[in-house]
């Protein structure tokens, strides 16, 4: 495989054409990145520099490469119980004051490969038990989303997840799928998986108790945080939470939402 080097020009080109299409800004620091992951395109389709590939992106009919490309530049690293603090909060303050026999909902906004909405679908499993609940789980990249719907992991992934919880809504392979264990089905049957893009207008999702919006601002310039709060803002159900990873905050985005603790704020009821 023959390897290409991007021009400062290129990388400027896929910096502003992944802003315009998914809202997310790349650092200069970030260049050896967009090289990196795509670099195997650049291969396959026999494109000579960045130059041709950034071409391809721009053609109105080929949307299935710049979904590739969306895919590829915006896939992040993600673990079960992730930020354990988090799913204390939602199992001791939210699910445990929560009004009884009504449906409670939950939404992972920026769910990746899967880890985070099955995490709480475990947790909610584990309180809520048959009661109505359910998880929607979304990501802008259609690849990831596949991968998520599998609910196939390797094994060192489940390190994060609590022996009885493992033993309880994990399947361990054998055979073939040794060293990987699948998320059981009770469990898998309450996460709906849909293709959401949060620089641009929602799609009908319905109101959510709790959001999930963690490890994704930080890729938003000012702008796009407070576009995509408000729309996040439009879906919440008075008196519901979202969450935001410790690393963020959202200082100088909304003054609709109260915040109760460092990384979680409430919409006030009205």
């Amino acid at each position: 495989m023959t390897t290409r080097e991007i021009t400062d020009s290129e990388f400027l080109q896929i910096q502003k054409w992944l802003h315009r299409s998914a809202g997310i800004y790349l650092s200069d620091a970030k260049k050896a990145l967009v090289c990196g992951r795509l670099a195997k395109r650049l291969n396959a389709l026999r494109c000579a520099n960045f130059s041709e590939y950034f071409a391809l992106l721009q053609d109105p009919k080929d949307l299935t490469e710049r979904q590739t490309a969306l895919d590829l530049l915006t896939t992040n690293e993600t673990y079960f119980f992730r930020e354990p603090k988090h799913f204390d909060f939602l199992t001791d303050r939210i699910v445990a004051t929560r009004v009884r026999g009504k449906s409670f909902s939950v939404w992972s906004a920026a769910s990746s490969s899967g880890e985070e909405p099955y995490t709480i679908a475990m947790v909610l499993s584990n309180l809520l038990g048959e009661a109505p609940w359910d998880v929607l789980a979304s990501d802008i990249s259609s690849r990831v989303l596949a991968k998520a719907r599998q609910a196939v992991y390797p094994m060192e992934r489940a390190r994060g997840i609590p022996p009885a919880f493992l033993h309880r809504f994990c399947l361990k392979g054998t055979g073939p799928h040794a060293g990987e264990i699948l998320v059981a089905r009770q469990v898998r049957q309450r996460v709906n998986f849909l293709q959401v893009n949060l620089n641009e207008p929602l799609p009908k999702i319905g109101t959510f108790d709790v959001v999930f919006l963690r490890n994704v601002m930080i890729y938003f310039d000012a702008p796009t945080k407070i576009s995509v709060i408000q729309r996040i803002q439009s879906v919440l159900k008075p008196g519901g939470y979202l969450f935001v990873s410790h690393s963020e905050s959202l200082n100088g985005t909304t003054d609709a939402l109260r915040c109760v603790t460092p990384s979680i704020y409430q919409k006030p009821v009205d």
